[in-house]
């Protein structure tokens, strides 16, 4: 019989760095945006999902609702995931963009702790102390003035919209662990075009009715911005493509450590193209949020190698 080609060793890896490299570009075009608001952004960011889902869609004749039972979990998956967007990309928009990345990157922490309120999965002490590095990390980030005073040095613009870029980052990295909670309780049964779809019509609709209601809704003025709109839109679509190849042929824990590179590019692009440095307190917060992640991850991966080796025997 014919040998099945090995496949290439490493190469989950290097598709999780190629789609933290397009992500963290997608941001940085995202604050070069001058004069659209972040959910118009992300308007075009579900049409350009919707484009790419929709030949999936009929190709596995997956319909567009899903099964009758699943299809509540599929909307809150759409909602809580396109509402994770929108605040993301509000956070990019109005605070530096390594410390909007170093808190969205605390999601596996949450996941952790949703997944044992909601799915009653196994939350150990050390789970606890990963969570604790995490919140550390994110007040060190959002430097509150009760615990730093009213004299904060390293942000964009005042103050107020650094907090309101955290909260909306932290509401962000929560909604999206919800979104993973959600997908872990669905499981196989629903297929994966199937899941980004009802993110990108509930997204897009959302959207919509936002930017009617703020007024919001208007085409950029100039050919830069609407060339950055596109840039955005395919970046954030091939980051999502790469990223769940990376899962599909590479282990999830190796992926969730590999991806701690979201946050070096996003240090590095704010430093060359933004002239932001960050401050040693956004670096310390950094080490912590990584540190609780990356711990996160590798308990992950040694409980599943674990579990596997006991249903060899």
């Amino acid at each position: 019989g014919t040998k099945k080609k090995a496949a290439c060793p490493g190469l989950g890896l290097f598709y999780t760095v190629l789609s933290a490299f397009l992500f963290s570009v997608a941001s940085l075009f995202l604050k070069k945006i001058e004069d659209v608001h972040s959910v118009e952004v992300s308007a075009f960011r579900c049409v350009f999902q919707m484009a790419f889902v929709l030949p999936g869609l009929i190709y596995y004749k997956t319909g567009f609702l899903g099964p009758k039972g699943k299809r509540i979990f599929l909307f809150f998956r759409g909602f809580l995931g396109s509402s994770a967007m929108i605040l993301l990309y509000y956070a990019f928009q109005v605070m530096p963009l390594a410390d909007a990345t170093v808190i969205t990157f605390s999601s596996p922490v949450f996941t952790s702790l949703l997944a044992w309120i909601f799915l009653k999965e196994k939350y150990s002490v050390w789970d606890l102390l990963f969570t604790l590095f995490a919140i550390t990390g994110v007040v060190l980030i959002a430097r509150p003035p009760f615990l730093f005073g009213s004299d904060v040095t390293g942000i964009e613009g005042s103050y107020t919209d650094h907090l309101k870029g955290t909260i909306a980052a932290i509401t962000s990295t929560v909604s999206a662990a919800s979104t993973f909670v959600i997908l872990r309780k669905v499981g196989k049964s629903v297929h994966y075009f199937l899941s980004i779809w009802y993110y990108a019509v509930i997204g897009l609709i959302g959207c919509v009715i936002a930017l009617f209601v703020m007024n919001e809704w208007r085409l950029p003025y100039c050919g830069k911005d609407r060339v950055l709109l596109i840039l955005i839109g395919l970046l954030g679509l091939g980051g999502q493509i790469f990223l769940t190849k990376a899962l599909q042929i590479e282990k999830a824990g190796p992926v969730a450590i590999m991806k701690t590179m979201d946050v070096v590019f996003a240090f590095i692009l704010q430093i060359l193209f933004l002239n932001h440095l960050p401050t040693w307190w956004t670096v310390g917060g950094a080490l912590c949020v990584v540190a609780s992640s990356s711990g996160t991850a590798i308990r992950k991966w040694r409980q599943s190698l674990k579990k596997a080796k006991q249903n060899e025997i």
